[in-house]
């Protein structure tokens, strides 16, 4: 009975967090401040997806250490929610019971690259042999094929984005940023993520913040409380038909 108040109360506080934050929000919106993409003509990562359904992402970043993984994994079993997790190639090869526990849960698996660099200084051949090894790793320990990307350090170019999607791999990054590298407290962790939710939002988590797994079953309570749904990023993103705005929102071709 403890565990359930406590957990109520970190809702209610994410939740007021939440509305008090809302009108600054907008007002930066209004005035610009989030767009901070300048040409329509580059080439882009999918950010969010046009939804109108209220279905979001999560997903986990694993790069380094395991020891908080198995934290993060019974709270995504206990809310009953399928995530999507980017794995480095090094940390798929040294972590490869990680990596079936992960895949065996029903989670999604996304390369994270082979050796975490700032690929936008690679050149195409070195792009394509990280984005093969590293996707071979994953098959390997899974049996499924890798189908999403996410860049390292969120570090972008038209090259690497146009040879991910060349090799059939759809190139991710997120719109809600947890910043739960940086150590912050769980219920900070959740409202930063609650305070920026939208319909077709994918939240940047990492598998070894140090307080992400108690964050985690605030967060699916409290967005479930709002009216969200959560699904891997392979079920939020299209497929085909679709473009992407200047701002790497993915808009199904046609809509208004």
């Amino acid at each position: 009975m403890k565990f359930i108040t406590l957990r109520l109360k970190s809702i209610a506080i994410v939740l007021a967090a939440a509305m008090l934050l809302t009108a600054g929000m907008l007002t930066a919106k209004a005035a610009g401040a989030e767009e901070v993409y300048s040409s329509a003509a580059r080439s882009l990562p999918i950010y969010n997806v046009s939804r109108d359904d209220n279905k979001i992402a999560i997903s986990f970043d694993c790069a380094w250490g395991t020891e908080h993984t198995d934290a993060i994994l019974s709270a995504l079993k206990e809310g009953n929610v399928r995530a999507t997790f980017f794995t480095v190639e090094f940390w798929a090869k040294e972590h490869a019971d990680y990596l079936k526990k992960i895949s065996e849960a029903g989670h999604e698996i996304g390369t994270h690259s082979a050796t975490h660099s700032y690929m936008s200084r690679l050149s195409k051949t070195e792009i394509e042999a990280e984005l093969r090894s590293s996707s071979d790793a994953i098959t390997s320990v899974t049996g499924k094929p890798v189908e999403l990307f996410r860049p390292p350090y969120g570090d972008y170019d038209n090259e690497l984005i146009d040879t991910s999607n060349a090799m059939g791999l759809y190139p991710i990054q997120w719109d809600v940023d947890s910043l739960d590298w940086k150590d912050l407290s769980a219920s900070d962790i959740a409202s930063r993520i609650v305070e920026r939710c939208k319909s077709g939002s994918i939240i940047l988590c990492h598998n070894n913040g140090l307080h992400t797994a108690e964050a985690v079953p605030i967060v699916i309570d409290t967005l479930r409380a709002k009216g969200f749904e959560f699904v891997p990023i392979g079920e939020l993103i299209y497929r085909e038909n679709y473009t992407i705005d200047p701002a790497g929102k993915q808009i199904p071709k046609g809509s208004a």
